[in-house]
């Protein structure tokens, strides 16, 4: 893609980013956000049909962004769900208030929507790696520890993360190993 474009499309969505830290999405309109961004209103029509679709492609764009912040540098090292939980809460540290507006907003729960599916798929990449305890619900245990999970990362993203990565991390590790799934050399 043209630089230029990208450059006016990440000043369009830092505009837009920025505005829904300050207000709800629906008091948000394209010319705020052509103002923040300091581009024409038909500009930000050039690359989203309204701001709806940009809303969707910052989610994704954003979503996308922290599953490439756990996956392996190198394809020959193999990554413990540790080490992915670790990139990806320090990831979140880094890069907070960006997230802390995606989750918070409370006229926006398709971030939310879209995270608990990616933690759906990472759960159930899990569970066929490493197994089920017999007798456990598989499609219960998967949603279980998706909503835990995203329960917990958003009440610590959104109480200012009150413990850094490396402790939260250590905690849902010793949960998952202590209640399900996880073998104990992760």
């Amino acid at each position: 893609m043209d630089r230029r474009v990208v450059k006016t499309r990440k000043a369009i969505t830092d505009a837009f980013i920025g505005l829904l830290e300050e207000q709800d999405f629906e008091q948000i309109t394209i010319n705020d956000i052509a103002d923040r961004a300091n581009v024409n209103r038909g500009t930000v029509y050039l690359h989203y049909t309204d701001k709806f679709d940009l809303l969707d492609q910052s989610i994704e764009t954003y979503l996308q962004q922290l599953v490439e912040s756990c996956m392996v540098e190198s394809p020959t090292t193999p990554m413990t769900i540790k080490d992915a939980l670790l990139r990806t809460f320090r990831y979140l540290e880094q890069h907070a208030p960006v997230y802390t507006t995606l989750l918070t907003q409370k006229g926006i729960p398709a971030f939310r929507n879209r995270l608990m599916t990616l933690l759906i798929q990472g759960v159930e990449e899990q569970i066929d790696a490493c197994g089920i305890h017999k007798g456990i619900n598989r499609e219960i245990t998967v949603q279980f520890l998706a909503s835990a999970s995203a329960g917990l990362l958003e009440w610590w993203i959104m109480n200012s993360m009150p413990y850094p990565a490396e402790e939260i991390v250590e905690e849902l590790i010793s949960m998952l190993e202590l209640h399900l799934i996880l073998p104990s050399s992760v």
